[in-house]
């Protein structure tokens, strides 16, 4: 069974998202998609400024033997991204909640948060 924070909301599409307040959001990928991904060796995140919506592609990610779009589980302003990851992309796979965060971001649409997915319920989608 993958890890899954109790304090996280999570999109169908594999991404949580952690409200830091204050409209401000970290997202990264759960410990599920990272697995199912293999060993992860470079990533393409945006730009801080960018400007988002809900579901809109946020950056790719590159396995081994695969490549996967990350997406935007609210629509945001990208504020701060995680630049330790372009020299270690590893970090996603050891630590996809802590230091293998993707992501921070400022949001309008922070009440839509509670639209997505607690953790039973993402635990229960990704069959874990």
């Amino acid at each position: 069974m993958s890890e899954i924070p109790e304090d996280l909301r999570f999109a169908e599409t594999h991404e949580w998202v952690r409200d830091d307040g204050d409209g401000k959001f970290t997202m990264g990928i759960t410990d599920h998609a990272q697995s199912e991904m293999g060993e992860i060796v470079m990533i393409e995140l945006p730009s801080v400024g960018d400007q988002f919506d809900s579901g809109d592609v946020v950056g790719t990610l590159e396995a081994v033997k695969t490549a996967a779009d990350f997406y935007a589980p609210l629509g945001g302003k990208v504020t701060e991204v995680n630049e330790s990851l372009e020299d270690s992309p590893e970090k996603i796979n050891q630590d996809p909640y802590g230091e293998g965060w993707l992501v921070s971001f400022e949001s309008d649409d922070g009440e839509a948060v509670s639209g997505l997915m607690s953790a039973a319920e993402y635990r229960q989608h990704a069959g874990d």
